[in-house]
């Protein structure tokens, strides 16, 4: 982990077309990413180099709703392991001059370790008392319903018996041959029913090929054969990417379209897998969700799924002399304010070099586990989402759940004083409870939402929760029977002459990327989209509507331009509001150009309400 700050920046089915674009290719022998001589790998398909082109489409579902993510979504908490040859050392190096360096992952990069030490002190790697059920024992213990391990960390070292070198923990290590951490912890994972995901470095320190140009197709080549090896071999359910910013030292040439290649190439592999945004460049439109890193968004992200991976101390590896261990409380409240703002929390845990996870780690999990699964408090957590109704307060968090409002009280009023909570659209309280105490709650309208005011103490010092039973007030109708919108496309970027194509949309959710395009009778650079038809809300509310757009994206609703981004542009989100009425049509008209680059349009809603999502079809009419 530790990357350079950076902004927060496909599906089931591929189409055929996309399917011809992975058609695999046998690749002959492949250089071993060190001088030791190795048995010539068994040849491994990899993707041409060929663009599918024109008529491609990435963009088959959403992650806001699809079913591929649902558990993701639902599940909420999961384990960040960063494991490697660099937990030998356990954060201490001591050069030849007989001064110490301190780090723990980028142990090798900060202290200049050469490459040749480096490869000597992971000869001595022996991670012996690894136990895969006592990890997942953990885990389950901490209330986390899946694990993300790293398979292959920047020094290019994999973690698993890889037949593409022998830089790997069977084949240059003292461990156990006989031995596979990654299997291992796949039957308990799956034995425990936690999901399990692999954390791959694109970064390579290690391996030759990767910084030369010329060269990097090679190392691409054992990249895309190594993936294949562990979605083959052990099936996992999420591939947590990292390691795709600029750099130096080596030289780092990921680019956006390296990104969407891998991404396609996986999908292809494993309609399932769940792929962060790592694996382009951490854009809004790469992969299922976005990573920030150490830091809690203060609202929900715009147009994308997102999950904060934070440690338990300072370090992600295991770093003996870290012991800045963040207490409980704080864990707890950041797993409460994450959910509350609908994303995931990924808590890592280092083990040390024998392969155990610290002892303090594992009594701040048990903490954790022991508040989510104390009085149903886990509720506040596990499917909930952003409140919506009301807007986060100073004294804690707030989920929703259904017609559930769960409010977590770090700060417990005084005997009699209330809480309040501002009301972001009306709603009544049909009921209210603290969960684990029998005390009473006084729920009264206040100013500009409601006051809540306890009986009694706190029933949790790290959280109490409020559990309010809500009904939405105002109109609102059941879903509805749209089929999408009417959409022209036009094989110019001026909505010239007669459009190329007419047809049905079920939603604006596309993905054209580098070289796709509406249809293949459309050039992947140079033309235009207008989308025209009603809207059909089930609330009448105030609706954020988002559109992820390059190059350039128009929105009016009623006749009234309310998105106008007529500036060309990379990947981008705009948003505005707009009052609707449920139940009525609202014109809609949306326009978007392509000039050249790759190709994305969405077009997203959310309100009080609503959860942030692409318009569905059933919402959409085409007059």
């Amino acid at each position: 982990m530790r990357v350079s700050p950076r902004a927060l920046s496909l599906s089931r089915g591929l189409s055929l077309l996309l399917g011809l674009f992975l058609a695999l290719t046998l690749t002959g022998p492949s250089a071993t990413a060190e001088a030791t001589p190795v048995p010539t790998p068994v040849p491994t398909p990899v993707p041409t180099s060929a663009d599918p082109g024109p008529g491609t489409d990435y963009a088959g579902d959403d992650p806001f709703t699809s079913a591929r993510t649902d558990w993701w979504r639902q599940d909420r908490f999961g384990m960040f392991i960063h494991f490697g040859a660099y937990s030998q050392l356990e954060g201490e190096y001591t050069r030849p001059d007989g001064t110490v360096c301190r780090d723990a992952e980028w142990i090798k990069r900060n202290c200049r370790i050469s490459t040749s030490a480096y490869e000597d002190m992971a000869r001595g790697f022996n991670p012996s008392s690894f136990d895969a059920k006592a990890v997942v024992q953990a885990a389950k213990d901490a209330g986390q319903r899946y694990i993300v391990i790293t398979s292959k960390h920047h020094d290019g070292y994999a973690m698993w018996p890889t037949k593409q070198n022998t830089w790997n923990l069977r084949d240059h290590s003292s461990f156990d041959q006989r031995r596979d951490i990654l299997a291992e912890l796949k039957t308990a994972a799956d034995a425990a029913g936690i999901k399990l995901g692999f954390y791959y470095s694109i970064w390579d320190w290690h391996d030759p090929d990767f910084a030369d140009p010329a060269t990097f197709p090679k190392y691409r080549e054992r990249m895309y054969a190594q993936l294949k090896e562990l979605v083959d071999g052990y099936d996992p359910a999420l591939l947590w990417f990292d390691g795709e910013w600029d750099a130096d030292d080596p030289t780092n040439n990921w680019s956006p379209r390296d990104g969407e290649q891998l991404e396609a190439y996986l999908r292809g592999l494993d309609p399932d897998l769940v792929i962060n945004n790592r694996v382009g460049k951490r854009r809004v439109v790469d992969g299922d969700y976005g990573t920030p890193e150490q830091e809690i968004p203060d609202a929900p992200v715009d147009g994308q799924l997102w999950e904060s991976c934070m440690t338990l101390n300072g370090n992600w590896g295991f770093a003996k002399y870290d012991q800045n261990w963040k207490s409980p409380q704080t864990l707890t409240r950041n797993l409460l304010d994450i959910a509350g703002r609908g994303g995931n929390y990924l808590l890592n845990v280092g083990p040390d070099k024998l392969g155990r996870i610290p002892q303090p780690s594992v009594d701040r999990l048990r903490d954790i586990g022991s508040w989510l699964r104390t009085s149903g408090q886990g509720r506040a957590v596990y499917g909930a989402r952003e409140a919506g109704l009301v807007a986060e307060p100073r004294w804690g968090a707030v989920s929703r759940s259904g017609d559930k409002l769960y409010a977590s009280v770090a700060d417990w009023p005084a005997a009699g004083q209330p809480l309040h909570l501002t009301a972001r659209a009306p709603f009544e309280v049909t009921g209210a409870r603290v969960l684990g105490s029998g005390q009473k709650v006084a729920v009264a309208a206040a100013g500009d939402g409601f006051d809540l005011t306890p009986s009694g103490g706190p029933a949790n010092t790290t959280a109490s929760v409020i559990e309010l039973t809500v009904r939405p007030s105002g109109a609102s109708v059941p879903p509805g029977r749209g089929t999408g919108l009417r959409q022209e496309v036009f094989a110019n970027d001026t909505f010239t002459g007669p459009p190329v194509v007419t047809r049905t949309d079920p939603t604006v959710n596309h993905a054209w990327r580098s070289a796709g395009s509406p249809d293949a009778r459309v050039p992947a650079d140079r033309f235009s989209v207008r989308w025209t038809g009603s809207l059909v809300p089930r609330h009448s509310q105030t609706y954020t509507l988002t559109t992820v757009s390059d190059d350039t994206v128009r929105v009016w609703i009623d006749g009234k331009l309310l998105i106008d981004s007529t500036t060309p542009h990379t990947a981008k989100v705009d948003k505005a509001t707009v009052a609707l009425t449920a139940g009525k049509r609202h014109a809609l008209k949306v326009e978007y150009t392509e000039q050249t680059g790759e190709a994305h349009m969405k077009l997203l809603w959310s309100s009080p309400g609503q959860s942030q999502q692409i318009v569905p079809r059933a919402q959409l009419h085409t007059s």
